[in-house]
């Protein structure tokens, strides 16, 4: 088995909690809080189902392979040595530019509708509203190129910040529905359908993936063989939790309605602070910071491991140029790739500003849903990669081993990429499974825009990262390399 040479520079910095507080910063998302709860009550359903059914055999399989496999690069090491550097490449540029799509299009817009509606006025497209969502995108970025050392720091009171914020919001809602009612019970229909289970199957999936993010930074863990498995296991029951219960809360005391996809958490925020009196409008802005403040971490995590990633894909010959494999000698951060996540960032801000005349809304709901099918597909390699590993790679330690051994990885990896396949088709094509099962789907009331500016914008933004990634890939194989003589090996195994 070869895989990817050492990176220099790198300090091991990250201990167990560092490890878990990295997961619980990048998986639990601010943004998709009110597109479940808009769900309704089978929202909180069907929450419960994914958490059995899929977050459960996917943590136990990525618990496994982090341990047994920890280097610099995570999910590009495991598909490099399982099926090749072309098929790495391909993967991990889907996984990579998924964030700083999602930076640059959820998270800002949701930030910025927060901080709009209860910090300061911004407007729509104005000068400020560009000037906010800059600076959100940079202060992400800038936070991820400061060493591991202390940006570990930064993302782990993000995570702190989210918990605090949740647990707060969920006891307000409680106490709200004792003092008012829980009128929301009146309409909320906890019995599963279809259609719901259509609508909410690939917000719920992208929810609760990405526990293996911080395997990225496999070389700056003091011990992965001990600590991934249990990390994983601590931030997979926090999510849980910090999904489960506010989205509850949401739904027993908000009317059917009320909780939209794009303000969600701080709309539900500004009913339920109503008990306060008049503390609710300080509250309401300290919370709206809080909110924002969680949301740059968020982004910030995600782009520290993501652009190790995409870097450890560009050093090893995968993507355009190893100069932006580089790691900062003194930083020990991928510097180059972490500016090149930045201007990707601004740029498809720009795109969604654009997409629908200025409705954060159907912007909202759009950028999502591309965030949601670039990382969904970036697993369609990713989770029989696992699988490979553990057939063909039977020689490697594994401190931990899901149970019932390969009969038991196998049924797992199944059933995980059964649900990934699923809500990979969903995003992208909407509305097709409804209609194939006679279910009524009106594509603009749902999406607010049309059926082709929709698939115009998904499918064409898939089809220029398969483009981007695979002209990265080839310009790699076809450039001389400095002191080779003789052409590069093919994909090792």
């Amino acid at each position: 088995m070869s895989v990817p040479p050492p990176v220099p520079h790198l300090k091991r910095s990250l201990r167990r909690f560092d490890i878990m507080a990295m997961g619980v910063a990048a998986v639990i998302s601010f943004d998709v809080i009110g597109q479940i709860a808009s769900g309704g009550g089978q929202a909180v359903t069907w929450i419960a189902v994914i958490a059995v059914a899929f977050l459960l055999p996917y943590a136990l399989m990525f618990a496994e392979t982090g341990a047994a496999f920890p280097q610099e690069g995570g999910p590009y090491v495991w598909v490099e040595v399982a099926f090749g550097r072309l098929a790495a490449a391909l993967t991990t540029m889907f996984y990579w530019v998924t964030n700083p799509v999602w930076l640059g299009g959820s998270l800002v817009f949701v930030a910025a509708e927060a901080w709009d509606g209860f910090v300061f006025p911004l407007g729509s497209g104005t000068v400020a509203d560009y000037v906010f969502k800059l600076v959100f995108i940079w202060a992400a970025i800038l936070t991820a190129v400061v060493s591991l050392r202390r940006g570990k720091w930064i993302t782990t009171a993000g995570a702190g910040a989210k918990v605090l914020a949740l647990a707060f919001f969920t006891a307000t809602a409680v106490a709200y529905g004792v003092q008012h009612g829980f009128r929301g019970l009146e309409s909320a229909a906890f019995s599963p359908s279809g259609a719901g289970f259509l609508a909410l199957v690939p917000v719920l999936l992208f929810a609760f993936v990405g526990f293996e993010a911080p395997n990225a930074a496999g070389d700056e863990m003091l011990d992965p063989q001990r600590d991934v498995p249990v990390a994983i296991a601590l931030s997979g029951a926090i999510a849980t939790c910090c999904y489960l219960l506010p989205i509850l809360a949401i739904v027993c005391v908000a009317p059917a309605g009320q909780v939209t996809g794009v303000g969600g958490f701080m709309d539900a925020a500004r009913l339920v602070f109503g008990i306060y009196g008049s503390w609710r409008g300080p509250l309401l802005t300290f919370v709206a910071v809080l909110f924002a403040v969680a949301l740059v971490t968020q982004g910030s995590a995600w782009m520290i491991v993501a652009d190790r990633m995409q870097a450890m894909a560009a050093a090893d010959g995968g993507f355009f140029s190893r100069a932006l494999g580089v790691f900062h000698p003194r930083l020990g951060t991928p510097v180059r790739m972490n500016l090149l996540s930045g201007v990707t960032a601004t740029l498809f801000m720009a795109a969604a500003m654009n997409l629908a005349s200025g409705d954060a809304s159907a912007i909202f709901g759009v950028v999502l849903t591309v965030a949601i099918t670039t990382l969904l597909l970036s697993y369609i390699a990713v989770i029989p990669a696992l699988l490979a590993l553990r057939l063909r790679h039977r020689e490697v330690p594994r401190p931990y081993r899901v149970p019932f051994g390969t009969p038991g990885f196998a049924l797992a990896n199944l059933l995980v990429y059964a649900w990934i396949l699923l809500g990979a088709w969903v995003a992208l094509f909407p509305g097709t499974l409804e209609a194939f099962v006679g279910i009524p789907y009106d594509f603009r009331a749902t999406w607010g825009v049309s059926r082709f500016a929709f698939e115009t914008f998904t499918l064409g933004t898939v089809a220029l990262l398969l483009a981007v990634a695979a002209a990265g890939y080839v310009v790699q194989r076809i450039r001389p390399q400095p002191g080779h003589d003789q052409p590069e090996p093919g994909p090792r195994r």
